[in-house]
């Protein structure tokens, strides 16, 4: 009987979670097509925007070592088809990798206006928003771009993200992104996570409240913007400084938006252990900045409830149901796979790998539920602690908070 109850308990939890993870795709296709017809008006008012109207622009590259295809991320930004702009590339160390091949990349685009920029051993928690802080008194420019060095963009990024922000009342522009594999199985389904399940959370929270935060891959704004927060320290004691950065400036009073420019994020090979590390890493950092959401994200799941729905029903000997169950969930990710991932963010891999993407919001649950294990965390070499808000502290070195510093 007790155990008749407890699988009875198990399947009503199935049952919940097929019903909210429905919900949740249908949420998703609406929010998908509203941004889709948004981004196609964005597109329009660039394309008609007058060169003569382009501000010049300041992109500031901060790099920390090697990483995959590092040499075309830094090279697309120099390539950029714009009337003016500079790059300003940094890190801590002279003698660090990725710098000395920034150096060479510089040598072959003497045309562009570019410099190089040693920060020093950083003394705030977050060592990228230490280089910027070096970075950004070194431009004259009203209009920035901070780019992840992961990251690699079109010509035509800067020609398609700048012009919003000639509007004012704009303060910041966040690019969506697709997932560049390595080649390796699971960068396959990191990068099927990154075209599939994070634009699709954004895209919903676009329609229910708009965007009141950035995402780091690529981020535009304007000077007064960032003025007006106390400029780039005020992001320095957060791990995710570019989602801070993005709701100080709409909580400043200045608009938000997503741009319909997509830009790529590759990913570097690595072992199954790395690839969870760097996912519970990001997951821990949206538990500490947004808990209650955080907590509401493991009802978006699919195949988790699946799954439970096929093995509870089965011991209860409803094994019609469980196998509807189960189907249902499969089906669920395999449509989100293929109407965001392909359909809204161009990624051809997740229309012929739509039937992998159930494994990756499988793995992704398990993660979620990782995200409750501890508040540590490893990144670029280092041990951090997360504390309250989201705010870090380094572990392997002193570091001070950036609160009242001034730029």
């Amino acid at each position: 009987m007790a155990a008749s109850l407890l699988w009875q308990v198990l399947l009503g939890i199935a049952l919940l979670g097929t019903f909210s993870s429905t919900i949740f795709l249908f949420m998703v296709l609406i929010a998908a097509v509203r941004w889709k017809r948004g981004a196609r008006a964005e597109q329009k008012v660039a394309a008609a925007t007058p060169q003569s109207s382009l501000p010049s622009v300041t992109i500031f590259k901060p790099v920390h070592g090697m990483e995959a295809q590092l040499e075309e991320n830094l090279e697309s930004f120099f390539q950029q088809d714009y009337p003016e702009f500079e790059i300003i590339l940094g890190a801590r160390d002279a003698n660090d990798a990725g710098l000395q091949l920034a150096e060479r990349i510089r040598q072959r685009y003497p045309q562009i206006k570019s410099r190089i920029v040693v920060s020093g051993p950083p003394t705030w928690p977050n060592a990228k928003v230490f280089s910027l802080s070096k970075m950004i008194p070194c431009s004259t420019n009203d209009y920035f771009v901070t780019s992840d060095s992961d990251v690699r963009v079109s010509r035509n990024f800067l020609r398609d993200v700048i012009p919003a922000l000639l509007d004012p009342k704009i303060g910041l522009v966040t690019c969506p992104y697709r997932g560049v594999t390595a080649g390796d199985f699971w960068s396959m389904l990191e990068a099927l996570g990154m075209s599939v399940e994070m634009p699709s959370g954004v895209v919903v929270a676009e329609m229910l409240e708009g965007i009141r935060f950035a995402l780091g891959p690529a981020v535009a704004f304007r000077r007064d913007a960032l003025d007006k927060i106390g400029g780039i320290a005020a992001t320095a004691d957060y791990y995710s400084d570019d989602f801070v950065l993005g709701n100080l400036i709409w909580e400043a009073g200045y608009k938000v938006i997503f741009s319909h420019h997509i830009v790529q994020h590759v990913l570097t090979p690595r072992p199954l252990k790395r690839t969870v590390g760097d996912q519970l890493r990001w997951m821990k950092s949206t538990r500490f900045s947004r808990p209650m959401g955080h907590l509401g994200t493991g009802l978006t799941y699919a195949i988790p409830f699946g799954v439970l729905g096929l093995i509870a029903a089965s011991a209860l000997g409803h094994w019609e149901l469980g196998i509807a169950l189960f189907a249902a969930a499969f089906a669920n990710r395999v449509v989100q796979s293929i109407d965001v991932g392909w359909g809204t963010i161009g990624d051809r891999r997740a229309l012929y790998l739509s039937w992998l993407y159930p494994i990756r919001d499988l793995l992704g649950f398990f993660v979620w539920v990782g995200s409750y294990s501890s508040r540590s965390f490893f990144w670029r070499g280092e041990t951090y602690r997360f504390s309250k808000g989201g705010r870090i502290i380094p572990q392997n070195r002193p570091a001070e908070s950036a609160v009242g510093a001034k730029l």
